[in-house]
């Protein structure tokens, strides 16, 4: 099971387009689980619950310098979600983004 968790400064936003992510894996029965939370609890949802991508909300773009720096060694691919397909709340594309990610990682 695969774990992508979307991150942005409060987490309510990026709840729908989560929901949105998981409906579409859902739908094609992927083994993903998708998840929003607020961007200060990243620390802790790493140690304990460690995602396979982590997605920053565009709102929280200034932040994803400073992720990278405190959790890039983690081996965990970290992005920020295209404005676009956010404010499209455009799950699928958002989906296969992070899917893509976390296939680059393994290489």
């Amino acid at each position: 099971m695969k774990k992508i968790y979307l991150f942005c400064s409060a987490g309510m936003s990026t709840s729908m387009l989560a929901s949105n992510m998981q409906d579409c894996a859902n739908a094609h029965t992927l083994p993903i689980v998708v998840k929003a939370h607020p961007h200060n609890k990243l620390e802790e949802i790493i140690a304990d619950d460690r995602p396979d991508c982590i997605l920053l909300g565009p709102q929280v773009k200034y932040m994803y310098n400073d992720t990278v720096q405190k959790f890039g060694s983690e081996g965990i691919p970290i992005a920020v979600i295209d404005a676009g397909d956010y404010g499209m709340m455009n799950g699928e594309k958002v989906l296969k983004y992070a899917i893509k990610l976390i296939k680059q990682q393994k290489k």
